[in-house]
């Protein structure tokens, strides 16, 4: 996974009643090191991806809670410029820092639809896209029709080591108010309204979650055979998610 357009896929497939394979591609022009955060620790929690690589992980057939999500740049000591968990190649159990885009499964949900969702809560590093398939009217999460980090505000970017932008903090990381972070006196539906940074994020990548507490935004839900989770670079090409 890595920040510029993604096309990283995900392929989750359901090889089994008690377990589905997600394959993770890397079709960016870099490398990557996935992150992976779940009930039984998939992979050891990450793994280094070539550009042009893929790699098959095996999950749950009810994973629950499960993220995956890109770490970029990273240095011998696995420091990464984004989504660094630990100084090691497996994050065994950490979840990546924040800003980074996050791909969330919950399968079979209370014994029934899988849930799933690209969530830049706590902000952004790359274009994620999830297509499910096997299920009927299942709808694609995530995607991007522009870069969020060309457009960030200077007081949300985080810069790499080159000065260049390599992620953008959400408004509520950055701004950390009640009102960006849907919290206090703003934390229903009725009081949450979006952002100028909010709306930002949702110009750019319609569909991800961005205030899941209040129910402003919500994952898709589906019985799904397998999903497609695609990361590409440098930007999206007009890969706007079918309705």
């Amino acid at each position: 996974m890595i920040l510029v357009k993604l096309t990283v896929p995900f392929f989750l497939f359901a090889v089994a009643a008690e377990s589905r394979n997600i394959t993770i591609y890397n079709r960016c022009p870099f490398t990557i090191w996935p992150g992976i955060l779940g009930p039984g620790n998939p992979a050891g929690g990450g793994f280094k991806l070539d550009a042009g690589q893929s790699r098959n992980i095996n999950v749950d057939d009810a994973w629950t809670a499960g993220i995956i999500w890109a770490r970029t740049t990273c240095d011998g000591n696995f420091n990464c410029e984004t989504g660094f968990c630990r100084n090691s190649e497996q994050c065994n159990g950490a979840g990546g820092v924040p800003p980074a885009s996050l791909a969330e499964f919950t399968l079979k949900s209370w014994g029934g639809p899988d849930l799933y969702d690209v969530s830049l809560e706590d902000g952004y590093n790359i274009p994620v896209l999830i297509e499910p398939h096997g299920g009927s009217g299942c709808k694609r999460a995530g995607g991007c029709v522009k870069d969020i980090n060309s457009e960030c505000p200077e007081a949300l970017s985080v810069k790499g080591h080159n000065g260049y932008a390599v992620a953008c903090k959400s408004g509520c990381l950055g701004y950390n108010t009640d009102q960006e972070c849907c919290r206090g006196a703003y934390g229903t539906p009725e009081k949450c309204h979006r952002s100028a940074t909010d709306q930002m994020f949702k110009d750019a990548c319609p569909t991800v979650i961005l205030h899941r507490s209040v129910l402003l935004d919500l994952p898709f839900l589906c019985e799904i055979t397998w999903f497609e989770e695609h990361e590409k670079c440098p930007a999206c090409n007009g890969d706007l998610p079918k309705p």
